[in-house]
């Protein structure tokens, strides 16, 4: 069984800033991309930011400069670090993961974390 857990978010002033992480754990044999996703309140989930398995990134429009993303390779974990955070990037985080099993290669999804910003 694979599982996707998200850590790091909370309540933060307008141009603060926070960092998620994400760590994989379970039965897998190798992570391929991963990324982050959010959704807020009306809205369908987005891409926020993705990075390959050899660590090239992309972002969405409304981050760039802003969020990097990075991974950890050796612990398994993806990285979102968000500065200048802005009321309008309140929304429930996801990260994804194309990760391999014995069943194969397939997406996974972690549970959410919260991230809000107040003005």
């Amino acid at each position: 069984q694979v599982q996707l857990v998200e850590s790091g978010g909370g309540l933060v002033q307008a141009g603060g800033s926070l960092r998620l992480s994400c760590a994989a754990s379970g039965s897998f044999f190798g992570i391929d991309n991963m990324g982050w996703y959010r959704q807020g309140s009306g809205n369908g989930r987005e891409l926020v930011a993705h990075i390959t398995g050899r660590s090239r990134t992309n972002y969405a429009d409304s981050v760039k400069g802003r969020f990097t993303i990075s991974r950890d390779v050796a612990k398994n974990t993806v990285y979102l670090q968000m500065n200048s955070l802005k009321p309008e990037d309140t929304a429930v985080y996801y990260c994804k993961a194309r990760m391999g099993t014995v069943s194969g290669w397939q997406d996974y999804w972690g549970q959410g974390t919260q991230v809000t910003v107040s003005s």
